[in-house]
């Protein structure tokens, strides 16, 4: 089986920053958080109906 460990990890995490730029992927990662928090919050309010 294919298992990721550190030294992959870091060179995938290099290329994405190289291929991205880490304003773009700053961006990305906020963007993102944000949909999480919103989704939760839907969550928990449907749960309460």
């Amino acid at each position: 089986m294919f298992s990721l460990g550190t030294p992959e990890l870091l060179i995938l995490l290099a290329i994405i920053i190289i291929l991205f730029g880490a304003g773009r992927i700053g961006k990305i990662a906020t963007e993102l958080g944000s949909g999480l928090k919103a989704f939760k919050e839907n969550l928990q309010s449907e749960q309460k109906q």
